[in-house]
């Protein structure tokens, strides 16, 4: 103890009376003195949220109970407070769990599940309850009803903290005419302050949702949101986790619980994504990381003074010459086919040479000669053998020579050969200092050994060996050991074992495992997204795009981006940015989401988008939308309103707007391009009647038809109608002529007031009152022309509308 150090007075039992005041509180207790981080930190959010879990409850039940949802929300002001009610009809809840449901928090069926849905911890709807509660004083008053209940169930309850359970004052049943569903009524200090997140919460969860029929009605206002689909999101199922993410604490909880035997087992069992063959390279990885590799020799060159043959004759006692011979000629002849050899693999060619002797010979080779024999060659080839006389050898091991090369090749050629040949001698020392002659190590150990060899090197000789040159060494050196035959431990034997278990999780990391399968999902698509943005935003482009899954911390993924251009969207000022979580609205700290962070960092201006300084949120008529859906969304607080800044999902937001962000890029340059096409045009119609006005004044003749020549100057696709009187009726010609460059598929319907006859092969006509849609969808190659043919009575009036060209690059005349 040092001598400045503090000590307590002579009375004895403090720490007792320490211990005596500590004392849990249950879930409840804490957040009724921490509301905010439920996001109900004043009257104006604390209304917003209320109302959002609600609505995501009612979202969840309907759509689980394969109902299309319909949710009405309704906020009027009660006194000092305001009255929020919101009813649904989903498939109701029973007598027994209703009260826990909205009075008890952490109470849900979702947690544990690796399954997308909106709410996931059991908090949201039972924390509207309390922060009710705690403002107002008065209980929840919740009705619900079951499919085929003559009667719905009626409850008024609070949650009481102290215990975290419902406190139920009134429990009846009651008439109610909704055949299923749900209606909970709460008073709550609020304001409307927070008005227009209260506004954009219910439009964006219309966006998301289409499928979903929405209506607020607030003291100012009044919406309804339609359906814009009957398609209900795909049904999600559970999965089990997935290798790549999972944490060591979570893994050893896993071995404690299974009832598999083996690794092999388990990871099978109690892990998507993997089957016989990827347990397998698991195990494999596994055992790199728990057994080591083991390091694999060269055979002996032609001009290396070693003999194999001979190495196994002299170990081989007592099996007659001829078998001996064999046995030994079979063993060096497999070594020397081999390009490097491990200790492990030694054995199986001893074993291998024995039996085939065994049969030609029948003699048989115990595993006292096997051993002898695996000993012998093993001793050669790491030049450990005993030589005949007591004289040093000359030059160096086999060791060092194999080792130089190694990492001859895997450095630098700055490093003259004299530095590698010191620094492969004493990595090779450390081989031979090994107490295991198998030369078995981890690949820490290797990095150690290395590490050794080069610090000693440039201590000596003055080098440097830097930290890629030793990494590069590692990796040349761990590349041709080889993977261990040994079994792996048994589960019983890896539960309870951290070590063990680090190196089973690092190589499930390490193993290139598919990706998690997306059933557990129910992303929205991208028709849907492009649907939902065209229901609520009145706009000229929309582009959607949709990612393949990926996985972060053992859950699955999948971002989803929408872009919505032009329009009625405002022109000035900040494009909106959307942000949703599982079909979930966000509307407050978007400062602190990660899907902010990535739209920021997005260099706007290559997608023709107006960006100051040129990062930051984009200018103009845009919406940008992104929904990360998953099995559990790694938000920032409980609150849920940001996603927090995980790279793997940041990653996949940026790929996902880039995408839909490519296609706005295409519309913009294809519109700057008609515009500058439509201004040529303009100004060849305003010089071309003026030049043909001269040329009638200087020849003398009539004006020449510059309707044609436009077209053709501008490659457009010129549809001209032409009529002939034919008898008592008129033959009518509608002939296209393709002057660009490329194919041009046409919808072109002629309305006429008389019935048609005599139509061309392809044409049809369909009578609607009283008058004649003549239809026609030729397909005309560049430079080419086709013609529509019909005969009609000669006062028929005619209307032509062209479709399947943009405007700029057609020419009509009728």
């Amino acid at each position: 103890m040092t001598s400045f150090q503090s000590t307590l007075g002579d009375e004895p039992g403090i720490a007792e009376e320490l211990a005596e005041s500590q004392q849990s509180i249950s879930i409840a207790e804490f957040f009724e003195k921490n509301k905010h981080m439920l996001g109900f930190d004043s009257g104006a959010r604390g209304l917003v949220t209320a109302v959002k879990e609600a609505v995501d409850n009612a979202l969840d039940a309907a759509e689980e109970a394969g109902i299309l949802p319909d949710i009405y929300v309704e906020i009027q002001e009660a006194g000092d407070y305001y009255r929020l009610i919101v009813e649904d009809n989903g498939p109701g809840l029973t007598k027994e769990s209703l009260p826990k449901v909205f009075g008890k928090l952490l109470y849900g069926s979702r947690f544990h599940a690796r399954e997308q849905s909106r709410g996931q911890q059991g908090i949201g709807i039972s924390a509207a309850v309390l922060y009710s509660q705690l403002t107002s004083g008065k209980p929840a008053k919740i009705t619900s009803r079951t499919q085929g209940s003559d009667e719905a169930e009626y409850f008024e309850l609070i949650v009481d903290t102290d215990n975290n359970e419902p406190e139920i004052s009134v429990e009846e049943t009651t008439t109610w005419d909704r055949p299923h569903g749900t209606r909970i009524e709460l008073e709550m200090e609020a304001n409307m302050r927070a008005r227009g997140q209260l506004h954009d919460y219910i439009k964006h969860t219309a966006v998301v949702n289409p499928h979903a029929r929405l209506e607020l009605r607030e003291p100012q206002e009044h919406f309804k949101f339609e359906r814009a689909t009957d398609q209900l999101p795909a049904e999600t199922e559970e999965i089990r986790p997935h290798p790549h993410g999972v944490e060591l604490g979570t893994v050893m909880k896993m071995l404690a619980a299974t009832d598999s035997q083996t690794v092999s087992g388990f990871v099978q069992e109690e892990f998507t994504r993997v089957g016989k063959k990827t347990a397998d390279s698991i195990i494999d990885a596994f055992r790199d990381r728990y057994y080591g590799r083991e390091m694999r020799w060269r055979p002996p060159a032609s001009h290396e003074e070693i003999d194999i043959q001979a190495a196994v004759e002299d170990a081989t006692a007592n099996k007659g010459p001829d078998a001996t011979t064999a046995f030994a000629d079979a063993i060096a002849d497999a070594v020397a086919a081999e390009d490097r050899i491990a200790h492990h693999e030694l054995l199986v060619t001893v074993d291998s040479a024995a039996a085939a002797v065994a049969d030609d010979h029948g003699t048989t080779f115990g595993d006292t000669v096997r051993e002898n024999a695996v000993e012998a060659v093993w001793l050669e080839l790491i030049d450990a053998a005993e030589a005949d006389d007591a004289s040093p050898s000359d030059g160096d091991s086999r060791l060092v020579v194999d080792l130089h090369d190694l990492a001859d090749d895997a450095t630098s050629t700055r490093k003259d050969d004299e530095t590698i040949h010191a620094f492969a001698d004493r990595l090779a020392g450390k081989f031979e200092d090994l107490e295991d002659d198998r030369h078995r190590l981890t690949r820490a150990a290797l990095r150690e050994f290395v590490d050794r060899a080069a610090d000693l090197t440039e201590e000596y000789d003055d080098v440097s060996f830097g930290e890629t040159a030793r990494e590069n060494v590692v990796e040349a050196v761990w590349g041709v050991m080889a993977t261990v035959p040994d079994d792996p431990p048994l589960v019983r034997e890896l539960n309870g074992d951290r070590d063990a278990t680090s190196d089973l999780v690092d190589a499930m990391r390490a193993t290139d495992i598919m990706a998690p399968p997306t059933r557990c999902l129910s992303p929205i698509s991208e028709e849907l997204i492009t649907a939902g943005l065209e229901k609520e935003f009145d706009a000229d482009f929309y582009a959607s795009a949709t990612r393949d899954a990926g996985v972060s911390g053992g859950d699955p993924f999948i971002v989803e981006a929408g872009i919505a251009y032009g329009g009625d969207l405002p022109a000035e000022g900040t494009g909106e940015v959307m942000r949703f979580a599982n079909r979930v609205p966000l509307v407050y700290q978007r400062g602190a989401c990660a899907t902010t962070d990535v739209v920021k960092s997005i260099g706007w201006r290559n997608y023709g988008l107006d960006q100051p300084g040129g990062s930051g949120l984009p200018n103009g008529p845009v919406v940008i939308m992104v929904h990360v859906a998953s099995t559990n969304v790694p938000f920032t607080s409980e609150s849920k309103d940001a996603i927090a800044n995980v790279p793997e999902i940041e990653d996949e937001i940026e790929l996902a707007i880039r995408e839909a962000a490519r296609d706005l890029k295409s519309y913009l340059n294809k519109r700057r391009s008609m515009q500058k096409r439509r201004k040529k045009q303009n100004v060849l119609g305003k010089i071309l009647p003026e030049m043909a006005t001269k040329v009638a004044e200087v020849t003398g003749r009539d004006e020449p038809d510059i309707d044609d020549a436009i077209a053709r100057i501008m490659n457009n696709v010129l549809v001209e109608r032409q009529t002939k009187a034919n008898g008592d009726g008129q033959a009518v010609s509608v002939v296209v002529e393709n002057n660009s460059s490329t194919n041009e598929s046409l919808e072109i319907t002629d309305i006429v007031s008389a019935e048609p006859t005599s139509l061309s092969d392809g044409a049809t006509v369909v009578e609607m009152d009283g008058e004649w849609f003549v239809k026609w969808e030729p397909e005309v190659g560049s430079d080419d022309e086709a013609a529509l043919e019909y005969e009609v009575p000669d006062d028929a009036t005619f209307d032509l509308d062209v479709k399947g060209v943009e405007s700029e690059k057609l020419t009509v005349k009728q």
